[in-house]
């Protein structure tokens, strides 16, 4: 008997998850775009932001993944502190929509809705219906897996130790909250410990009463915040008071309604009047959310002032490594694109002022320390734009793209090519500039002035190009294809002016080497930056350059 509990109880609980997994990613897939579009209203409105994050939860049904999502954004400087703390109250409030679902009694429809989801999956073609096959797959599975599990436990009604030890956590709620937390930190989900415990409740509902799970309940809230601190490892130290803050909020909670457990356990009841202990347990979870969220409404500058005092320091940028780029949003491709789009605005940026510094290098003068700097840039460059294609790859890898989604990817990747020869061709500009030093080779005035002409126009190419890339601005993008025939037709009547100089004796040989090459290689930099264009406006093939 004890065999078949486990087995039921284990299996059970896989059909649960998985359901519930499903039943998140295919909702994921058909509003995943919007979550952006979502999280772009925030502002400082506390109530906004709580508003924000229930939408969010309710829609990928789990608070676990809206937090280590806050973690991201924070980290990526997409979100202030005090902004994710709103979305966090919210997102404890999305959450219970899960409970609230599988205290409908449905697991009468669990098999026709596996078998509906299944066949939509099987004959769709469209990426919609699919994902509606998948939300229907999801239902049934977690259905079928709450049933699986409440008749795995039956047994257990007629368990006097299994009821002694129920009356042990009715006695001493703070052995409630443990046990929730433990089980919750161990499944990685609050959701799933709640399903567990409803199954449980429902077969032994003489055992299982309010009393005894509703402490349980609070344990879960604690233990969900379990995959926030872990994801939050690594990150910045704003990051990891986000996480903190989730932990503050619930903690706090369940001291204040762990105190307060005979009045709260009076509303519980008197909320659910005539329902059954499933939806006793559904509504003790969704009060206390909304509860806990109006205790701290007032005072999220607390939340905050306790967050930093345990978390203490100041963020410094860490320049070489990726700044935006945050692998826990990977599942929601709208915005790991944009994540990837910010993260290659920034690196083009560090490339433009390669370009810069070698500019003065060349047509100022050249120094060792400028050298130092193309090339810790350099580095930099090289760094961040490997670990854009990686991340892009990984986004193909593991998620399944729109068409618009797939164009973007190509052309950012490309882009993060291009943006690295833009680096390439500054180092090679630099080398010149020593060249230059070292032999002391006379340039004219004439020339140095051409030279910056060229610089100039190039530089404001590759301004506009990353204008555009950033902003996915048409008007820079075209800006830079109207400077580009402008940009060949002069360093070809420049090429011509130096054999003049050349001719007549104003400037030497070696000279007239490097002030062709430094044409050449600023020709290719217009090139790579009408490639930066090409990202944007995507009508062209991104092959120029190469």
């Amino acid at each position: 008997m004890a065999r078949d509990m486990v087995f039921g109880l284990v299996g059970g609980l896989g059909l649960f998850l998985y359901g519930m997994t499903l039943l998140g990613e295919g909702l994921r897939r058909a509003a995943g775009d919007r979550i952006k579009s979502i999280l772009a209203v925030l502002t400082s409105t506390q109530i906004r932001g709580i508003l924000v994050g229930a939408i969010v939860t309710a829609v990928i049904q789990s608070s676990s993944a809206t937090s280590v999502m806050l973690v991201g954004f924070v980290n990526a400087g997409l979100m202030t502190l005090r902004q994710a703390i709103g979305v966090i109250m919210g997102a404890n409030i999305g959450t219970t929509m899960t409970a609230q679902l599988i205290a409908f009694d449905l697991s009468q429809y669990a098999l026709p809705a596996i078998g509906a989801g299944f066949l939509l999956i099987l004959v769709s073609r469209r990426r919609t219906w699919r994902s509606a096959g998948e939300v229907v797959l999801g239902f049934g599975l977690l259905f079928l897996g709450l049933s699986v599990m409440s008749e795995a436990v039956v047994p257990l009604r007629e368990n006097p130790g299994f009821a002694r030890a129920m009356h042990a956590f009715a006695g001493n709620p703070f052995l409630g909250v443990l046990v929730g937390l433990v089980m919750t930190v161990i499944i990685q989900s609050s959701s799933a410990t709640v399903g567990i415990l409803m199954a449980v409740a429902i077969a032994s509902p003489d055992v299982i009463t309010l009393e005894v799970a509703v402490p349980i309940l609070f344990g879960d809230n604690i233990g969900t915040c379990i995959t926030a601190i872990l994801a939050s490892i690594g990150t910045s130290r704003t990051a990891r008071r986000t996480a903190v803050v989730h932990l503050l909020f619930n903690v706090f909670g369940t001291l204040i309604f762990t105190i307060l457990l005979r009045p709260f356990t009076w509303g519980v009841h008197a909320l659910s009047v005539g329902a059954g202990i499933q939806r006793q347990i559904a509504n003790a979870h969704t009060l206390f959310n909304v509860l806990t969220t109006l205790v701290w409404l007032p005072g999220p500058g607390l939340l905050e002032k306790l967050a930093v005092r345990l978390v203490p320091g100041v963020d410094t940028a860490l320049e070489a490594a990726p700044k935006y780029l945050d692998s826990h949003v990977l599942g929601t491709p709208g915005v790991a694109l944009g994540l990837a789009r910010k993260e290659l605005e920034r690196v083009a940026g560090t490339a433009a002022k390669m370009l810069s510094v070698a500019r003065r290098a060349l047509t100022e003068a050249y120094s060792e320390s400028l050298e130092r700097q193309i090339a810790a840039m350099e580095d930099i460059v090289d760094n961040v734009s490997r670990e854009i294609v990686l991340y892009c790859s990984h986004l193909v890898a593991g998620t399944r793209l729109t068409t618009p989604q797939s164009n973007t990817l190509v052309r950012l990747m490309h882009a993060a090519g291009d943006v690295e020869r833009i680096a390439d061709c500054s180092e090679q500009l630099m080398r010149y500039a020593r060249d230059r030093a070292e032999n002391k080779v006379p340039v004219s005035e004439e020339a140095i002035d051409e030279i910056r002409h060229v610089f100039d126009v190039a530089g404001s190419m590759v301004e506009s190009g990353t204008i555009a890339l950033a902003e996915e601005d048409h008007a820079a993008a075209e800006k830079v294809y109207n400077l580009h025939p402008g940009l060949d037709d002069l360093t070809e009547m420049l090429r011509t002016n130096h054999i003049r100089r050349l001719n007549e004796g104003v400037c030497v040989p070696r000279a007239g080497v490097i002030f062709v090459e430094v044409m050449n290689t600023l020709e290719r930099v217009g090139d790579l930056a009408v490639n930066l264009a090409d990202a944007v406006i995507g009508t062209k093939t991104p092959s120029l350059g190469r």
